[in-house]
């Protein structure tokens, strides 16, 4: 059912009221440095269960929990696991930040079952943003966030994406401003005897292999599940089919079968044949076609900021030109090397660019 979604700011008494909401069991997008969040008690199934409903969220596909402070993360953990001191290493050195611990979970953990998907496994993270720490601070809980879009969809980088993803299916947004990172966090899996690589983020395998070294290092993940697979989900972004614009997106050199006028996802300074000029960030070409380039000096960091908002806005001026498909650069030209941020960007648009099923879950 529709209801009136206010817009928040980040001051002090904006926050009380978003943290009066979370406290009541209502669903409130939070800013963080990564994508916007769609928040929701993380103690209560029924606070949580709505999040599921808004997003069109498959049921098991857990959610991350989000603390003010790694004390409060880790004590729902449990006291003893054979990864605890690396978690604890991994927290000092990485939170506040775009890092998530799947850990065992605690015998007396307060985060519900349904944010954990049942599983005996919690996903955990402490945000950046100083605001959004206050607010975790102010509600008293953990909060589970995904992102706060529909399930499958591009995630928002602003509180003008969330509006547009969610408008009416959540009681507030809090406008922290533009996500800065603009790629989901990282997850790693500490459930095991060794640490487990779920999903690449901004803070990338080199990044966490010196502290994983001494534990057997850091494995890199199996294939991921179907988006029609029912089996276990260890954590978020698992999908095959996920981060999707509403247009297809082929990938390089893939022929369109189509014949169709194409949008153009681009990188670094380097064009096709035939593409004709495409000078600065964005833009509609002399064939018509909307470009937008995710970096043209082919900055890695640069590009997973620029991800989502390129597609976003080519999803919409492709519609609107009348583009029948999304063409993404090739993933050996995103991540040649098959590590650092170029893996994230080629996860990223590989599910983008994967088959997608019929039902509103599977998106």
């Amino acid at each position: 059912m529709s209801q009136q979604t206010r817009l928040l700011q980040t001051d002090n008494a904006s926050l009380h009221v978003a943290a009066a909401l979370l406290q009541a069991g209502q669903l409130v997008a939070i800013p963080t440095e990564t994508v916007y969040g769609l928040g929701a008690d993380a103690t209560s199934d029924q606070a949580c269960a709505g999040i599921y409903t808004a997003k069109g969220r498959p049921s098991h596909n857990p959610l991350i929990s989000h603390f003010p402070h790694a004390t409060a993360a880790l004590a729902e953990a449990r006291d003893h696991f054979p990864l605890r001191r690396l978690a604890e290493q991994l927290a000092r050195q990485f939170w506040p930040g775009p890092l998530t611990m799947v850990v065992p979970r605690h015998p007396q953990s307060n985060i519900c079952q349904r944010a954990s998907a049942g599983l005996p496994t919690i996903a955990v993270r402490v945000p950046a943003p100083p605001a959004t720490r206050q607010l975790l601070a102010l509600v008293g809980r953990p909060i589970a966030a995904p992102s706060a879009n529909r399930s499958g969809r591009i995630s928002p980088l602003c509180a003008q994406d969330v509006q547009a993803e969610l408008q009416g299916r959540l009681a507030a947004i809090v406008d922290g401003g533009p996500a800065p990172v603009g790629v989901e966090s990282t997850i790693i899996d500490l459930s095991g005897d060794h640490p487990l690589l779920l999903r690449p983020g901004f803070i990338t395998p080199a990044d966490l292999e010196e502290a994983c070294a001494t534990y057997g290092g850091l494995a890199h993940p199996a294939p991921a599940a179907s988006a029609s697979d029912k089996g276990t989900l260890t954590a978020p972004g698992q999908l095959t089919s996920h981060y999707a614009p509403t247009l297809p997106v082929v990938l390089g050199g893939q022929v369109n079968l189509q014949g169709t006028l194409e949008a153009l996802l681009l990188f670094g300074p380097d064009e096709p044949d035939g593409l004709g000029v495409h000078a600065g960030l964005q833009g509609v070409d002399q064939q018509g076609r909307p470009w937008w380039n995710l970096s043209p000096k082919a900055d890695r960091a640069q590009a997973c900021s620029r991800l989502y908002a390129g597609l976003r806005w080519l999803d919409v001026e492709g519609r609107r030109l009348g583009c029948g498909l999304m063409r993404a650069p090739a993933l050996n030209v995103l991540d040649p090397d098959k590590t650092g941020l170029g893996l994230v960007l080629a996860d990223r648009l590989r599910r983008a660019a994967a088959p997608r099923g019929t039902t509103p879950t599977s998106r």
